[in-house]
């Protein structure tokens, strides 16, 4: 990782930031495809077989029971389960506020409204095994419900048949009942097309490898998904006042999830970027994962030092982080500037880690510059929305030709006579009304 101020060197690291989005290896793209039509053609057959061959060579069904999901949340701490409550209940009330409602007014003779309903069947994927992510249940089960999406399915893949307890035990605790020992690209395929025993979804949410994103982008259009969320980032703006073990800090805990996550700092203060350089050496070294964290900082974490705040948060702007930290002497003037960022953590004392697992906000984010025009996950994702329209007959005379007008203009025969025919009908009734006085 460097520290770099000249603008050539900027561009080039940006040009090297946007590299991560390459196109899906053409050999993965094949092998979900055939992964994808081999469910969908044989069902629970070949999710059988995936499983076996990839998961757990033991495995004899696919469903999970509720007296398995309990004997493995008993093996959980208690401790951990506390903290796993609390998180609920904040993740819960912040996602409340999400809330939409069906709306409607009046105009005139015309009712126009929108009519907000739940999704009725949702997939969750959710990562299982040694490398478990329970806050991951927290976070993608909560806003469903919340919505009031009645059928909730989760898949968490159990290598070896190893059934994480504190997975298990955010299941248990949010009530969830309907759960699939299956993974990967084939879980997707079963959620997505339904098998005989998985009945298929609206919607699929959840982060996964590149096969479980790459097969989530190729069954949108049968059902919805969240995002094809890419890997993680965090981007740091910060003055003189900021803390640089502080700072340090963050940017490993980003890059400590895998080699291609991006730590990025950008400062207009040399000195905390020289302190902060140091303080990852340091910090570097200590940590277990530390040879993941050094690769995704080689590669895609840097020290960015501008002339002044307002350059730095036009360039956080440019990158539109997942993660965006503000660490300045007054962070809630920055707000206002930025335009673009997954989540945003104002002053020292909001690290990053505090939003992936307990202050409230869902932690899927947009990744990869998505953030420019993509939400969090929210309660809003589990909606469906429908217009709503009444008219009358003197609200449809009075709009009769405004719309036979464009009709006619996008050359669109049948939908003017939609209009015509129905002008002609009132017509011949007004006509023998008239008949019928005159004969009187």
């Amino acid at each position: 990782m460097k520290i770099i101020g000249k603008r050539s060197e900027i561009d080039a690291f940006l040009r090297k930031l946007e590299s991560r989005n390459a196109a899906v290896d053409r050999a993965i793209i094949r092998s979900v495809d055939e992964i994808l039509d081999n469910v969908r053609r044989n069902g629970d057959t070949a999710i059988l077989k995936y499983t076996r061959t990839f998961d757990d060579n033991k495995a004899a069904r696919l469903r999970v029971t509720s007296s398995e999901i309990k004997r493995a949340a008993a093996k959980a701490d208690p401790k951990i389960l506390r903290a796993f409550a609390i998180s609920a209940k904040r993740i819960r009330r912040f996602h409340e506020m999400q809330k939409e409602r069906s709306w409607s007014f009046t105009e005139g003779d015309t009712i126009l409204g929108q009519s907000i309903r739940p999704l009725k069947r949702v997939g969750a994927y959710i990562p299982g095994g040694k490398a478990a992510y329970p806050s991951t249940v927290l976070m993608n089960v909560i806003p469903a419900q919340v919505a009031g999406v009645k059928e909730i399915a989760i898949c968490v893949p159990m290598p070896e048949g190893y059934m994480n307890p504190y997975v298990m035990a955010a299941i248990e605790m949010l009530g969830v009942s309907e759960v699939y020992r299956i993974g990967g690209a084939q879980a997707v395929a079963a959620l997505a097309y339904g098998t005989s025993s998985i009945p298929k979804v609206d919607k699929i949410v959840g982060p996964g490898n590149i096969y479980v994103a790459t097969a989530k982008k190729m069954v949108f259009g049968i059902v919805d998904i969240d995002m094809v969320a890419g890997p993680s980032e965090i981007l740091i703006i910060a003055d003189s006042s900021a803390q640089s073990s502080f700072v340090a800090t963050d940017m490993l805990s980003q890059a400590e999830h895998d080699e291609f996550a991006s730590a990025i700092l950008i400062t207009d203060c040399r000195k905390v970027a020289a302190a902060v350089f140091d303080q990852i050496g340091i910090m570097l070294r200590q940590l277990r994962r530390k040879e993941i964290a050094k690769a995704s900082l080689d590669a895609y974490g840097a020290i960015i030092v501008t002339r002044n705040i307002n350059e730095a948060v036009s360039l956080a702007n440019t990158i539109a982080p997942e993660h965006l930290e503000v660490m300045t002497k007054r962070p809630i003037d920055i707000l206002p500037m930025i335009e673009n960022a997954g989540a945003i953590f104002l002053g020292p004392w909001s690290p990053e880690a505090l939003g992936d697992y307990s202050a409230g906000p869902n932690h899927t984010l947009p990744t990869g510059g998505t953030a420019r025009f993509s939400s969090p996950l929210g309660v809003y994702d589990f909606y469906k929305r429908s217009s709503m329209l009444g008219f009358t007959r003197e609200g449809f005379l009075r709009l009769s030709r405004v719309v036979e007008a464009i009709a006619d203009v996008e050359g669109l025969e049948a939908h003017g006579n939609t209009i015509r025919v129905r002008k002609e009908l009132l017509l011949k009734r007004k006509r023998e009304e008239q008949t019928g006085r005159e004969k009187r």
